[in-house]
């Protein structure tokens, strides 16, 4: 299994290091509905805080500009009837606007909001990251044209990864029953079959595979926690390290999970 690597201490060429002296790059931290939006702000702010990122904008849907006006670096675009966002022109040419895109989710869950954002991520390059409930609506209408978009990291639980696979009829099964070599060996098929990145979570082991490769850190020598792992923060941090290292997701990604 040439494939598969157990990370069992942070490498000393650690890319969490490599960040630049002066201000680069720009974020879009999107998701949110009308009654929940405390979680992209935090992540903003964290991004804004800990990393030296030209422009962190927060996207949200247009229900919420009574709630928060006059706030800079803040977009507010299109929303369904439900509070969150619907397909639209102006959707697609935020994630066209930054250099990296991250979902982080708390989205309604309609057709229309998951129409909305697999049409913009269909409609960019840039990378985009989507985690927590955003990835649940962007399987939804899941398409193998989609999971060929080399830019796109799914950081997404073993549950929501069934989803994907399911739905584009993927031939190798993964179940959360598996042990943590079977779930390596499908994400080794998988991300060879599609450019994608994935990130998750099994067997106390963080799971981090592109191109056929698959990278295993333990949960416990990481520094986070089952339920930190999705707060927010390490997707800040994969967004932000993969945002100044492009070309290296992997080392990049590895970089990120360790929290010191």
């Amino acid at each position: 299994m040439d494939y598969f690597e157990k990370i069992e201490q942070k490498p000393k060429e650690d890319l969490s290091w490599n960040i630049p002296e002066r201000k680069q790059g720009s974020v879009n931290v999107i998701g949110g509905n009308a009654q929940n939006f405390k979680n992209e702000i935090k992540v903003s702010e964290f991004l804004t805080e800990k990393y030296p990122i030209e422009r962190v904008k927060t996207v949200l849907p247009d229900t919420l500009k009574t709630k928060l006006p006059n706030l800079e670096n803040f977009s507010f675009l299109p929303a369904t009837e439900t509070g969150s966002f619907k397909e639209s022109q102006a959707l697609i040419d935020i994630f066209n606007e930054a250099d990296f895109n991250l979902l982080v989710g708390d989205l309604s869950k309609n057709k229309a909001t998951a129409k909305g954002l697999t049409s913009a991520i269909k409609n960019t390059e840039k990378m985009t990251l989507i985690t927590r409930d955003a990835v649940d609506l962007v399987a939804e209408e899941m398409s193998e044209k989609l999971l060929m978009n080399e830019n796109l990291i799914f950081f997404a639980s073993v549950a929501q990864l069934i989803k994907i696979l399911r739905a584009v009829y993927y031939p190798k099964m993964l179940l959360m029953s598996q042990s943590l070599i079977q779930v390596a060996d499908v994400l080794h098929k998988f991300t060879l079959s599609y450019p994608v990145a994935i990130v998750t979570l099994h067997n106390e082991q963080v799971l981090i595979a592109k191109n056929g490769d698959v990278k295993a850190v333990s949960l416990e020598k990481s520094g986070f926690s089952p339920l930190t792992i999705w707060n927010g923060e390490l997707a800040g941090k994969i967004t932000a390290l993969n945002l100044y290292n492009p070309n290296n997701f992997l080392d990049a990604t590895i970089g990120a999970v360790f929290k010191n």
